[in-house]
């Protein structure tokens, strides 16, 4: 029997049932750590629900005020205001070694991003054969993947989301669980070119408001557009450039910086260089993954219903199998006690059939 129950969950902290949170819309977050979960911008385009479509556009005009000021020299104060994306770390969502601090996008995101959008992206907001994507922006270099691109959106969209938490906390959270918080980035100003801050009522954990996010705008791999998928779908994209010469330059030059028996690594940085000489082909990649729109929520609900499984379900019922033994009572102000810990549930999982609460049985690799 239980000893004891464990608060992981918002539903837990706020006492409300996980079906109410459900019937909101909104993901169940862990309070305890980020979980990987990420916001995927092509959701908010792709959707038929006209708020996400307003916040897609509104992303867009904002990197295209961006766009504008990356043509001069910019004080540190500016460039710090308008490019730099901190990790919204209230949200529980992406990657942290403990609790929610993530990093975010700082002063290298910043230099590399106002760079570009003078050179590779001086068409973006402005291209002729697909619609404009933040995603875009990401896709240059390797190492900008799926929590980097989450934070992005999760910056210019803060508004939303905190206006959403407070809808819910005031429908279904106790007042006294509730606290007044003041976000920033809710709307930026062109005129004044500042963002504005506003006060809202929100679940309170300690010091710090938590923000919901609605399940329709989150994936748990890859973002639908991400470098990832570029380097994977190469071939398909070079079959559907429709201009011949084009399509002759592309691949003439790929393999001319593509080294014999060249490894993984190398080919996603020869692609990285078809992307710089020639950046129509992002154009073609993005118009290509525009085409599956349905796809892409298709493949979202998927995984986001195995991470419901994995993270709400089966953690759950972990936890509670190890509180029916001698593990949370050993302690951890040591090394060896701490080691001690490990090799105890190494010690239960091998000899009982607990492996299963780790494993999707639906993956095979």
């Amino acid at each position: 029997m239980s000893q004891r129950k464990f608060k992981i969950y918002f539903s837990d902290f706020f006492d409300v049932t996980p079906g109410v949170i459900s019937d909101f819309g909104a993901f169940n977050i862990s309070l305890i750590n980020d979980l990987p979960l990420f916001i995927d911008p092509f959701l908010l385009f792709n959707s038929e629900n006209q708020e996400y479509q307003k916040l897609h556009e509104n992303m867009i005009g904002y990197v295209q005020f961006l766009k504008i000021q990356s043509g001069s020299p910019l004080p540190s104060g500016a460039l710090k205001a308008w490019f730099y994306f901190p990790e919204i770390k209230e949200n529980w969502l992406g990657y942290s070694k403990s609790g929610n601090n993530g990093r975010g996008l700082g002063p290298k995101f910043a230099n590399t991003l106002k760079h570009n959008l003078t050179t590779i992206f001086s068409d973006f907001g402005e291209e002729r054969n697909t619609a404009t994507h933040l995603e875009k922006l990401t896709l240059v270099k390797n190492g900008v993947g799926k929590d980097q691109i989450s934070d992005f959106t999760c910056n210019l969209i803060c508004g939303y989301l905190a206006a959403y938490t407070e809808r819910f906390a005031k429908l279904h959270i106790d007042k006294s669980k509730l606290g007044t918080f003041t976000v920033g980035k809710i709307h930026f100003d062109k005129n004044t070119q500042t963002w504005a801050a506003r006060q809202f009522l929100l679940p309170k954990l300690g010091n710090q408001f938590v923000l919901l996010t609605p399940i329709d705008m989150l994936t748990k791999d890859e973002a639908w557009i991400s470098h990832r998928g570029m380097v994977e779908d190469y071939s398909a994209i070079m079959s559907s450039v429709d201009n011949d010469q084009l399509r002759s330059q592309i691949n003439t030059y790929f393999t001319s910086v593509l080294p014999i028996d060249a490894t993984q690594d190398e080919v996603s940085d020869a692609i990285e260089k078809v992307v710089t000489k020639y950046p129509a082909f992002l154009d073609y990649y993005i118009k290509l993954k525009e085409k599956d729109g349905r796809g892409a929520r298709m493949q979202s609900a998927e995984k986001i219903g195995q991470a419901s499984d994995l993270f709400l379900t089966q953690l759950r019922i972990l936890v509670d199998k190890l509180d029916q033994t001698k593990f949370y009572q050993t302690n951890t102000t040591s090394f060896s006690e701490g080691f001690a810990r490990v090799s105890y549930l190494k010690e239960v999982i091998e000899k009982t059939r607990w492996l299963q609460d780790f494993y999707d049985w639906r993956k095979t690799n």
